[in-house]
């Protein structure tokens, strides 16, 4: 990667010096041809026939070969085109060690191909390729021993375990092949898989035993340097694992090498942990791990030369390009390279997301426009377009057979058609001919003015009938219209909120941890997600919660940092073992709802036709309402509660509330031919300034106390799914702190049915009141409207709300850092 490199995860930018200009041209031509799709066939050919080459040479416990069968079949596998270079491959590197060794390659491999192919004829499957692997290896081993020594149990036991060594490399291979050769760029590996790489790569470097360079063994080099990468990419974990499985493949080739294998495992470990000083650390661990285990050899040799070893994988690895180190950490959770490489596979689907989520939204929003377009095009051409189609079937009854028709509409249209206009009008408004001018104009103008004040009566009726329909039509037309256009915005805030990137706040998340450990909160992690006033949105984990710190003192060191009210919105375990939680930190509203309700069905029944709902919507409002169904019982409260939840589920997608009401009044008016409508009282109420929206459909007045004053808010609209398209009066009020919001049914109005005034009545009972207690407000108005009232007359519900000011439990904590270098970076 050339150019300058930053990584989001650690904050930390580090930049690699910009190439020349000559050098980057010359890069970018040696990348483009080594992307060349023949290329790289060509790069892949050679490597299968390298690896190859070195697992026929891979010679386990003296005499065992069990990685060649293996190899050969999963390449018939995975890529059956490159199989035969493989086979060629193979046989190549046993003939390298000896006849014998090449002889009975040979003799494998073939037996492997004629097996395979009975077994493919009969039953081709993945999962019988390890058992094939098995059988042929087992057969081909047992009969070598059994050629040369006879038959004996040793050599079953020896076929045994080469068959169960290349039954387990079999299944190994096929999972660590095709991840080194498809190389998915969005590829995560498991540790299970990490693992098998290892072990396949270990196998491949048993074919380097016996290679010196200069006196040093390579499969010393290779394995120290193999150490090196990993321990460096992946930490202490993977690194002494990483040793120990290299270890292990070495002990099986040569059993004096077993002592190798603590060697790399105490390096890796040194190395992960030393990880921190870059490069230079994990070479020092690789030498101090080399240094104190090679002096339990038996001469200083044998320490020099391991150290030696030492050096030559360590200057390898030091001149290793930055590039490939972090190709490989790409594929290794847990590291910086992985973590950038994940984020930048989310970003790129929640932009497709995005993306797709905006189509959407102007496809929702260009048909509402269309809906729009229709409408506005028909109601300008209706009342022309009307008349004529009116006269035109008025004369097609009267005129057409009057012998006077050429000269009514030929020389004298203007005049004709006047009087047929003329005509209209007065039946459409007085349903008969009165004027005496128009009589007697009709009379002289036209021989059948009798019938023709008949066809006209009779198609009157029609023309009404007709623009009753359109009307229909176009409010129909409307209502799609804005719930499509409701569906668009939705949709448009959706993708907005998708595509806002999640910020990365590490000096913030700094300075909250240093604050914390000052306060002698014991913090295991904070993840900062967002810090715009009014929703901030912090996420910690602290070893404790036990005297409740959270709330008493995280919450007021972040309120004091963020200069607003900060509250805990949400705790949880955050493991099965151990007291750690996970604490939840957001904005608190300015402003608090407390609701309090009392409900009654008519003649003390269980079931009352009346529903209510109060509900904190999440974008910073609460929602309270009252739905009364039409009559009393089972079915005038599924009437209301249907109502309810439809207005629920919608406002909580975030369609507008006039939109909401409408498309539930649709909803309704056509959901069933009978007469059931229902009410509905809404008040919309902002949590960050207390404006308030009242929506009344049908509903009665609502009551606003204010001290010692009562306010009356009434709207006149019809019921709820009465008539298909219904106004939605929205009265706007500024709520203040205290403030009694009362919402009732009718069955509490009009329950005193002596009392002529019913709105003083109720602002009296009100003020009257000594309590500002919403439950005890509630309960104290039932109970005055049954005395009053002399029973239970209809369904009665009642929904009492104050608003209060937002006040913390705890004061605000200050603390001794910086605020304008945090202020200045939030």
């Amino acid at each position: 990667m050339l150019g300058r490199l930053s990584y989001r995860s650690t904050g930390q930018p580090s930049a690699i010096p910009m190439p020349s200009k000559p050098f980057s041209r010359f890069s970018k031509k040696v990348a483009a041809w080594m992307n060349k799709p023949s290329v790289k066939d060509a790069n892949r050919t050679a490597w299968i026939i390298l690896i190859g080459f070195l697992l026929g040479r891979a010679v386990i416990l003296m005499h065992l070969l069990p990685f060649a069968v293996p190899f050969l079949a999963v390449m018939l596998y995975w890529q059956k085109s490159k199989a035969k270079w493989a086979l060629l491959a193979l046989w190549a590197g046993a003939a390298t060690i000896s006849i014998p060794f090449a002889a009975y390659a040979v003799g494998a491999t073939i037996a492997y191909l004629v097996l395979h192919r009975v077994i493919t004829a009969v039953k081709p499957q993945k999962n019988l390729i390890p058992l094939t692997v098995f059988i042929t290896v087992a057969a081909v081993r047992y009969s070598v021993i059994s050629f040369q020594e006879g038959f004996s149990s040793y050599g079953a036991m020896v076929a045994g375990v080469e068959a169960a060594l290349a039954f387990v490399v079999t299944m190994i291979f096929l999972q660590s092949i095709p991840i080194l050769f498809e190389r998915k760029n969005k590829m995560s590996l498991r540790h299970e898989e990490i693992v098998c790489i290892v072990i396949f790569m270990a196998s491949v470097m048993t074919g380097t035993v016996g290679w010196l360079l200069y006196g040093l063994s390579v499969e010393f080099i290779i394995a120290r340097y193999l150490v090196l990468v990993f321990a460096f990419v992946g930490g202490a974990a993977i690194g002494s694992t990483v040793g120990v499985v290299v270890g292990l493949i070495l002990s099986l080739a040569n059993v004096a090498n077993l002592f190798h294998m603590s060697l790399l495992a105490f390096s890796g470990l040194l190395g992960g942990l030393l990880k921190e000083g870059k490069r230079i650390g994990v070479c020092a661990g690789l030498l101090i791990g080399t240094g104190l285990m090679g002096m339990y050899g038996d001469n200083q040799s044998a320490l020099s030369i391991s150290l030696m070893e030492t050096g030559v994988a360590i200057a390898v690895f030091l001149v290793t390009p930055k590039r490939w180190i972090e190709q490989v950490a790409r594929y290794i959770p847990g590291t910086a390279e992985h973590a950038v490489e994940q984020q930048q596979y989310l970003r790129k689907i929640r932009d497709l997301t995005a993306g797709k989520v905006e189509q959407f939204s102007r496809l929702f929003s260009t048909l509402s426009n269309s809906f729009s377009e229709v409408e506005s095009s028909d109601g300008a051409k209706e009342p022309g377009r009307d008349t004529d189609l009116f006269l035109s079937k008025v004369t097609e009854k009267t005129c057409q057979t009057c012998m006077k028709k050429h000269t009514c509409w030929t020389r004298k249209f203007s005049e004709t058609y006047n009087l047929m206009e003329r005509t209209m009008e007065e039946v459409e408004e007085h349903q008969d001919v009165h004027d005496r001018r128009l009589l007697s104009d009709l009379h002289s103008h036209c021989i059948k003015h009798d019938k023709v004040i008949r066809a006209v009566k009779d198609e009157i009726g029609q023309l009404h009938a007709s623009k009753q329909l359109r009307k229909q039509i176009v409010e129909s037309r409307r209502l799609v219209a804005d719930q499509l256009r409701g569906v668009s915005r939705v949709m448009e805030d959706f993708a907005r909120d998708i595509q806002r990137e999640q910020k990365t706040h590490e000096l913030q998340e700094e300075k909250i941890s240093e604050s914390l450990k000052h306060a002698g909160i014991a913090l295991e992690q904070v993840e900062v997600y967002s810090l715009d006033n009014g929703n901030v949105d912090i996420e910690m984990i602290i070893s404790h919660n036990e005297y409740n710190e959270g709330e008493k003192v995280i919450a007021p060191l972040l309120s004091h940092i963020l200069k607003e009210t900060i509250v805990v919105k949400h705790t949880e375990k955050a493991s099965l073992a151990g007291g750690a939680e996970r604490l939840v930190f957001g904005s608190a509203r300015q402003y608090v709802v407390t609701t309090g309700a009392s409900q009654t069905a008519k003649g003390g029944k269980w079931i009352s036709g009346d529903s209510y709902s109060t509900m904190e919507l999440g974008a910073g409002k609460y929602a309270l309402a009252i739905s009364d169904g039409m009559g009393n019982g089972k079915r005038a409260h599924l009437e209301s509660n249907d109502t309810i939840e439809l207005l629920r589920n919608i406002l909580r997608s975030g369609i507008e509330e006039t939109v909401a009401i409408k498309s539930i009044n649709s909803v309704l008016a056509l959901r069933s031919e009978e007469e059931m409508f229902s009410t509905l009282d809404l008040v919309m109420i902002d949590m960050q300034d207390a404006t308030a929206k009242f929506l009344k459909v049908g509903s009665i007045p609502s009551f606003l106390k204010r001290g010692r004053q009562v306010k009356m808010i009434e709207s006149g609209n019809l019921p709820i799914g009465m008539i298909t398209d219904v106004e939605v009066d929205v009265v706007s009020e500024q709520l203040k702190s205290g403030d009694l919001l009362i919402m009732m049914s009718d069955g509490i109005f009009d329950g005193p049915a002596d009392i002529e005034n019913r709105e003083v009545w109720m602002k009296r009972v009100i003020n009257e009141m000594k309590t500002n207690d919403p439950q005890e407000v509630a309960d104290l108005l039932m109970e005055r409207v049954i005395r009053e009232g002399g029973g239970i007359h209809d369904d009665m519900t009642v929904v009492v709300a104050r608003i209060d000011h937002h006040l913390p439990k705890w004061a605000t904590i200050p603390v001794s850092f910086e605020e304008k270098a945090f202020a200045k970076s939030r």
